[in-house]
């Protein structure tokens, strides 16, 4: 199998019973001018797990979102927006949850967890129809329709960080510097925050090609304004002030490599591989981010590790790193 493929390939349950409620919960938005989401279906999973079925507006159409809940519930709590990375989004329930532990290692922690499930598309607002991705709004919908509906429903205070791996990574430094006063903190793991340039874009383009998808149909032609527009490099001065968050490994195999369970038709070693070469790109990517924001003088928990690939063995270790960096953003 070419390298190419086997790249593009790889980019990218709790057995409770299971009690279905049926709910509609229609909060308002707190912007205006956008229609608000409403709450169409929750499925409760044991005593601090939702996953709710959300009619959104934006999106035209069904969004599932898995919220997180503490053991205690008496009181107000901020939020954490965890974001997936790319790969197979024909799941309804977030890959944090499914791959990445968080249910388990939440569980004690004093916060509303919110996972988005589904194609992620850099959650942004695309601005053209893709015959593959359709015309999905993210961004309007992580930002104007769900907050309210959160903090309304699950006595969110309205403090909120937000952080993803991969291209989740660079969508939530893109969300925290577009949207300043929605967040608190904002993490990234093996992400590429930076978007402008020929290197940068290519990754990016490459990360949607694999979905099969045409990034100019999300932020417009090779070196357009739009890809400019969610480059946090362009916004540094909107990070000032936040719980900040950037991790990534060299790309050289360390011993949690030998963890890594592969994707079917894959080898141990394949995916390794795989994982080795898209770390690489990552932990370019964001130590340029990294000596931007020093420059700045804009202080960072920076975790770059002289080894460790793409892979979730490594980000389920670096949600525990995180987690103390962004909590007193809430």
């Amino acid at each position: 199998m070419p390298r190419t493929t086997l790249i593009f390939r790889v980019l990218g349950a709790l057995s409770t019973c299971v009690a279905m409620v049926a709910s509609t919960a229609t909060v308002a938005s707190a912007d205006p001018t956008v229609s608000a989401a409403t709450i169409e279906k929750v499925v409760k999973v044991g005593q601090q797990r939702q996953d709710l079925t959300i009619a959104s507006p934006a999106m035209g159409g069904l969004v599932n979102v898995t919220v997180l809940l503490p053991r205690d519930q008496s009181s107000t709590r901020g939020n954490l927006y965890l974001l997936d990375g790319a790969g197979d989004k024909s799941s309804t329930v977030s890959d944090w949850i499914k791959k990445g532990g968080a249910a388990e290692y939440f569980a004690d922690k004093d916060a509303n967890v919110v996972l988005p499930a589904g194609r992620g598309a850099f959650y942004t607002d695309w601005e053209q129809r893709d015959p593959e991705i359709g015309k999905p709004q993210w961004e309007t919908f992580l930002t104007k329709e769900l907050p309210p509906l959160i903090d309304e429903t699950y006595d969110g205070s309205g403090n909120n960080a937000v952080a993803g791996l991969s291209m989740g990574g660079q969508s939530a430094f893109a969300l925290a510097t577009r949207h300043p006063s929605l967040y608190t903190g904002v993490g990234s793991m093996s992400g590429c925050p930076p978007v402008s340039g020929p290197v940068n874009e290519s990754y990016v383009r490459a990360t949607v090609a694999k979905d099969g998808g045409d990034a100019t149909n999300m932020w417009g032609p090779w070196g357009s304004p739009g890809w400019a527009d969610h480059d946090p490099t362009t916004r540094l001065d909107a990070l000032r002030g936040k719980q900040i968050y950037l991790s990534a490994g060299s790309g050289v195999p360390g011993p949690l490599d030998q963890r890594t369970v592969p994707d079917s038709g894959f080898t141990k070693d394949q995916a390794i591989a795989a994982g080795g070469y898209l770390e690489i790109g990552a932990y370019r990517c964001s130590l340029e981010f990294a000596l931007l924001m020093r420059a700045a003088g804009i202080p960072a928990t920076e975790h770059f590790r002289t080894v460790g690939t793409h892979a979730w063995v490594y980000w389920a270790e670096d949600l525990k790193a995180m987690w103390p960096v962004l909590a007193p953003a809430l």
